[in-house]
Order: structure tokens, then C-alpha cells, then sequence
């Protein structure tokens, strides 16, 4: 998923695996195994010894160890290094997906929370959903004010230049107290992605983006996101002249909704939203077609084979939709605003 949208969108990708799975895990039927430290190491070593690691940016994502989150830490220390000792700063850029859990459970080793925390100095962009957010920052997060109070810790503690915390329900409007009608509204259709980019004196920026949220399961959408964000953010900070300047920092005076992370964000989001809607369209009719069927075998077998066709229509159909990566429809809807946090954001 990740490789096919960076290429898609004009980027040369060196990918190293960090799990070699038959299929994704949603299918709970699969075959194959999670890589070693030692061997994602020897693959780096390879790239080296070629003279293939003059990287411009590091996705780093799942890792099913924390051992293997080491590892990852070492290879973007080394890219830093190397971006530094030339005297440009800004060559290197390390977005980091850190893949923890969702939904209040983590599905890595409890070791892997620390190990994270340590590497998160020297990334320049995380990307967190709402859980991971709670896990890195240490703060429980209900609404905007404590949104606010994550994400400052993670820029001054941490010294995080970017965070991007995606899949959260919070309310329409910008109003840290929200209404009961915007409770229900958040908690049925939309889902937000709040964003900042650091002041000079590590204060949040904070924007965010709502976005229709469809009621089915996909599997890859967060490699999506974190993919579509590599390009379109290098694209949005060469705009705004910034790649020069380590971790890509906005002037101090240039608002939150106008940060290169949030337009790139805009159209990474109305990307997606067109590849998922078309999805779900494709789901729908094959969870109709399932309906209007006769099915043999116990009741076990029946729901096995209905969870193995539903997961196999609910693949994101990203290779069909590469138009709509390179050229996202409908932006007004995903119009990125201000975050205030006394009234309305815009």
C-alpha cells in the first residue's frame, strides 16, 4: 500500500518489509512471518554498501517489535547524521508512523511504548491516532483542550517540529464544549485529524480537518495516509520554500490553517475519501450478492466464508483509484481550519 502510493505520486522507494505476510491479518487466516532486527539491518547494510541511502525522507511503520522500533531508530539516526554533517539540515525528513494499538488496546509488546518515546526526537512528523497520541504524550485525551495539552507535550517535551493525530471523534464546530447535537453528529458520520506544526518556542498550531467517516472496516488506510503525506508534504513545504530548513518549520507568523502539513493533509484526505467511497460502493454490492445467495454448511463454515469474501471487497481499491491520488477531487470538503479553543475554528 505505502510503496504503491509514494510511486504513484512520482517518488523513487527503496521498501524494506517489516512483517512478510500471504495477506493482511484482517482476513485472522494467513501465512508468513515478522522480519528481524537483524535482517532489516542487513538490508539497510546492502542499500549502504551500494551507495542507495542518500534518502530525502523515512517512512517508518509497523513494527512488531521493540527491538525491530530500535533498529528503525538507528537506520533515521544514521540518515539524520549524514543529512547534518553535509550541512543540509532540511535533506533529511523522518515521518513516523508509530503503529502501537487503537481503541484503547495495544497489539505490540508493552515494550515497544518506551521504545517509540525514545526515537520521538529525532523524527520530524508523527503520526499517531488517538490512542497513540494518549501513549506517547502521557495525557488522556476527551476533548480539544486536552487534544491541545497532548500535542504541547509533544512538542516541548519531545521537541517534535509536527504531529498529525488522525482518526479522532470530536465536534463539528470548534468549540472545545461541545453540544449534545454535536456529540451525536461526531459519534455517527465524521471523523477529525488534528494537526500542528511548532512555534519557534515549541507552542501548538493547532488545525483540523473533518471528514465524512464511512461504516465499513478497511485494512491499509493508515500506510495509505502516512504514504500520501510523504509526498504531498515535501510538495507543500517546497512551496512554501521551506526544504532547505531543517523539519521543514513554518515561520512563526503563518497560521495553523495555512501550514504546509495542513494543505497537505487536505489533499491527502480528499485522495483518500474518493478511493474509500468507491470501496464501499464495491462492498455494498458484494454484501448484497452474499445476501441474495444460498449458503451450504454449518453455521461456523457459512461465517468464515462470508468474513473471507466481505475482507476480500473491503480491500482498498487503490490501484483503480490512482487518479484520484494524483488528483484529489472535491478539496472544499476537506477545508482544514484553526483550532480555537474559546469559540469557532476556522
Amino acid at each position: 500500500m505505502a510503496t504503491f502510493c509514494m510511486q504513484t505520486l512520482g517518488c523513487e522507494v527503496s521498501a524494506i518489509n517489516t512483517v512478510n505476510y500471504s495477506n493482511h491479518v484482517a482476513y485472522k487466516r494467513f501465512s508468513g512471518r515478522k522480519s528481524t532486527p537483524e535482517e532489516v539491518a542487513s538490508l539497510y547494510a546492502g542499500l549502504k554498501n551500494a551507495r542507495l541511502n542518500d534518502f530525502d525522507v523515512m517512512l517508518s511503520g509497523y513494527c512488531p517489535s521493540a527491538a525491530l522500533v530500535e533498529e528503525v531508530g538507528k537506520i533515521g539516526r544514521e540518515l539524520r547524521s549524514n543529512a547534518t554533517s553535509k550541512g543540509k539540515p532540511g535533506s533529511f525528513f523522518w515521518v513516523l508512523d508509530p503503529v502501537m494499538g487503537d481503541n484503547g488496546r495495544i497489539y505490540v509488546a508493552e515494550d515497544t511504548v518506551p521504545m517509540y518515546k525514545n526515537l520521538l526526537e529525532d523524527a520530524d512528523l508523527i503520526l499517531p491516532n488517538q490512542f497513540e497520541a494518549e501513549l506517547l504524550s502521557d495525557v488522556k485525551i476527551s476533548d480539544l483542550h486536552s487534544m491541545h495539552a497532548a500535542i504541547e507535550s509533544l512538542h516541548t517535551k519531545h521537541q517534535l517540529p509536527h504531529v498529525l493525530v488522525t482518526s479522532i471523534r470530536l465536534p463539528p464546530s470548534g468549540s472545545a464544549t461541545p453540544s449534545s447535537e454535536e456529540q451525536d453528529l461526531s459519534a455517527t458520520a465524521k471523523l477529525s485529524v488534528v494537526g500542528s506544526t511548532r512555534t519557534s518556542d515549541n507552542k501548538p498550531r493547532l488545525f483540523r480537518i473533518t471528514v465524512p467517516s464511512l461504516p465499513i472496516f478497511f485494512s491499509g488506510t493508515g500506510d495509505m495516509f502516512a504514504a500520501l503525506m510523504v509526498s504531498r508534504l515535501r510538495q507543500a513545504a517546497a512551496e512554501a520554500h521551506l526544504l532547505e530548513k531543517r523539519s521543514w518549520l513554518s515561520p512563526d507568523e503563518v497560521a495553523p490553517k495555512d501550514l504546509p502539513l495542513a494543505k497537505a493533509a487536505e489533499k491527502v484526505l480528499a485522495s483518500m475519501h474518493a478511493v474509500l467511497k468507491d470501496t464501499a460502493e464495491r462492498y455494498e454490492k458484494e454484501a448484497q450478492a452474499w445476501e441474495s445467495e444460498k449458503h451450504d454448511g454449518s453455521e461456523e463454515e457459512v461465517e468464515t466464508l462470508r468474513h473471507l469474501r466481505l475482507t476480500k471487497a473491503a480491500e482498498v481499491r487503490v490501484v483503480r483509484g490512482a487518479k484520484w491520488l494524483r488528483e484529489p477531487p472535491v478539496m472544499q470538503e476537506f477545508e482544514a481550519r484553526t483550532v480555537f479553543l474559546n469559540g469557532e475554528g476556522r
